[in-house]
């Protein structure tokens, strides 16, 4: 397979230039003005940032995409869809209130927003994944497949269960219904070291289906209750928590790239990552920790692939901030270094596979050209 084309710029900007001219000359640069978009519609999928978290995108870059689509006589909307934990976003009416809350509104993007799988998170559409192996289909919000052009607006950061959080993982997970998501997650469900439990609860508090409980002050998981998400084995301090299945996360990475193919096959398709706030967990958390990297710039091709590659190869020769969750982990003078940031973050990662199945499958490739916009 020939190379993508992947397009990058950073974020300085002289006087009398702002980031927001930076990322629509980096976006034309990309191709994006080569999709019809006349008379369509085209669905940005962005995360509009749980309550409390603030490394999410602003809403002036949304704008910016919308506008360029407007530009070409197509008709945008914001959506990404509800989450399989309770949250701020578990249905439409709150999902609507936090991204409004977060600054997300017609008056800000200049679009409207929709939530892509309706009210409950059950409006979805079993779509067929081409050349699936995990997920012969899968159940994406109805109103993304109802769109014309797909494009995908990134905030890409760490991740306590995929490494990071890139365009597969906004597109794959974000995508999904939340009968989809929990197909994802259903290769795993945490257990308990009960030795190492310490009672502390915070398992408790970070799991979004009442799933934790304790007896003897040691915690104890409901299986009929446990969606497999993995958020308690982030939030231990004390390694009580764990996954059993050790290939669970590579599972959940896998499935998350043909979710990626089912969302854009047969479609046009165009992609944007802003590699900023660079925090070692998802957006989905209720709180943002310390950027682990600097900001480093932002990336668009019409390749999510090459576009992921790209961005991790470009956070990987980064250097760490000492005082983040990278920094801390690397000073420790027992730390066993896996000389990859994402890794050294989040140890039970395997953030490879989800670029690997992505290529296996016909999605996109690794291997990209990179150019730089000024």
């Amino acid at each position: 397979m020939e190379k993508s084309m992947v397009y990058f710029t950073d974020f300085r900007c002289p006087v009398g230039t702002s980031q927001l001219d930076k990322l629509k000359k980096l976006c034309v640069a990309a191709g994006i003005k080569d999709i019809d978009m006349d008379g369509k519609f085209v669905a940005i999928k962005m995360h509009f940032g749980e309550l409390g978290n603030l490394a999410f995108l602003r809403p002036n870059y949304a704008k910016a995409v919308a506008d360029l689509c407007k530009e070409q006589g197509g008709m945008p909307f914001l959506t990404d869809c509800n989450t399989l934990y309770p949250g701020s976003r578990k249905n439409a009416l709150e999902h609507l209130d936090c991204a409004n809350i977060n600054g997300f509104n017609t008056i800000s993007t200049g679009c409207q927003i929709i939530i892509g799988d309706g009210l409950r998170g059950t409006d979805e559409v079993e779509v067929p994944v081409v050349n699936g192996e995990y997920c012969k289909t899968a159940y994406i919000g109805h109103a993304i497949m109802d769109a014309d052009i797909f494009i995908s607006l990134t905030h890409f950061k760490g991740h306590e269960a995929t490494g990071f959080g890139g365009a597969l993982k906004n597109i794959g997970m974000g995508c999904g219904s939340r009968a989809g998501k929990m197909q994802q997650h259903a290769s795993g469900k945490p257990a308990i070291h009960t030795e190492l439990c310490r009672g502390c609860r915070r398992c408790a508090k970070e799991c979004g289906s009442d799933a934790i409980t304790y007896v003897d002050k040691k915690a104890v998981i409901d299986y009929d209750k446990c969606k497999g998400c993995g958020r308690c084995i982030g939030a231990c301090s004390f390694d009580a928590v764990y996954n059993p299945n050790s290939s669970a996360n590579e599972l959940l990475d896998r499935k998350m790239a043909e979710y990626a193919q089912a969302v854009c096959h047969g479609r046009p398709c165009f992609h944007i990552s802003l590699v900023q706030d660079i925090s070692p967990n998802c957006d989905c958390h209720g709180e943002n920790d310390a950027p682990i990297l600097p900001d480093i710039g932002m990336f668009a091709s019409f390749d999510p692939v090459a576009l992921d590659q790209a961005c991790a190869d470009a956070c990987l020769k980064a250097t760490p901030i000492a005082d983040s969750q990278l920094g801390e982990h690397l000073a420790e003078p027992d730390w066993h270094c896996h000389h990859d940031h994402f890794k050294d973050s989040n140890p039970n990662i395997e953030w490879k596979a989800t670029l690997d199945q992505a290529e296996k499958i016909g999605l996109g490739t690794r291997q990209y050209e990179l150019k730089r916009i000024k």
